[in-house]
């Protein structure tokens, strides 16, 4: 299966909460998709089903693919520390990510253009890899020929920086990654016992 492009408020509707952020169309609609709606009657989920849409809503939440998310758990697995509270930080600690925690981007996916088509340095050094580790200490800033660009200005303009994780000099358009995230400081709302649940079956 390739990346998913579609609609975003469906996949948000899906899960019942608004995953990809501030959504005008999902706080309109905020019930599963589909002809009946809200009408339909639906059964008490499996624990399968349960554990299968918590692992769902993480990938389409980082926008990481099944082959891909499967690695990051294995690397999870085999690190010290609390399997489901390491995979949200090494999902975290991807620099499609951290570009968009920064407010490079409004969004995972447009953080991961900026990634591919190069705008984006590390160290100084220019890296198109979206799923890159971005280790504590590393510098990320927008490449000095990108820093005009109105997507990126327009992004930097209306971001907040709340992360404590980060540091951010809008200045140099550029953040010092200063350390992996606890599990109490990452936002998202994912159950990551489920996803450990399932993989461990």
């Amino acid at each position: 299966m390739a990346r998913y492009i579609g609609p975003k408020t469906k996949i948000a509707r899906k899960f019942g909460e608004a995953i990809y952020g501030d959504d005008k169309a999902f706080e309109k609609r905020n019930y599963p998709p589909g002809q009946h709606g809200n009408a339909r009657r639906r059964g008490k989920k499996s624990e399968y089903a349960t554990q299968l849409m918590e692992k769902q809503k993480a990938k389409y939440t980082y926008g990481i693919l099944e082959r891909q998310f499967r690695g990051l758990f294995k690397k999870a697995t085999a690190a010290d520390g609390i399997t489901g509270d390491v995979l949200l930080q090494l999902c975290e600690s991807r620099l499609d990510n951290v570009v968009f925690r920064m407010g490079i981007a409004p969004s995972r996916s447009a953080a991961r253009q900026l990634v591919s088509h190069r705008h984006i340095l590390v160290n100084g050094e220019k890296v198109n890899i979206p799923s890159y580790h971005v280790k504590p200490g590393d510098v990320v800033a927008v490449r000095e020929k990108s820093k005009s660009l109105d997507a990126i200005t327009s992004s930097l303009s209306n971001a907040s920086h709340p992360y404590e994780w980060i540091n951010w000099n809008n200045d140099k358009m550029e953040g010092t990654f200063v350390s992996t995230p606890e599990r109490i400081q990452i936002p998202e709302n994912i159950n990551t016992q489920f996803i450990v649940e399932l993989y461990s079956k």
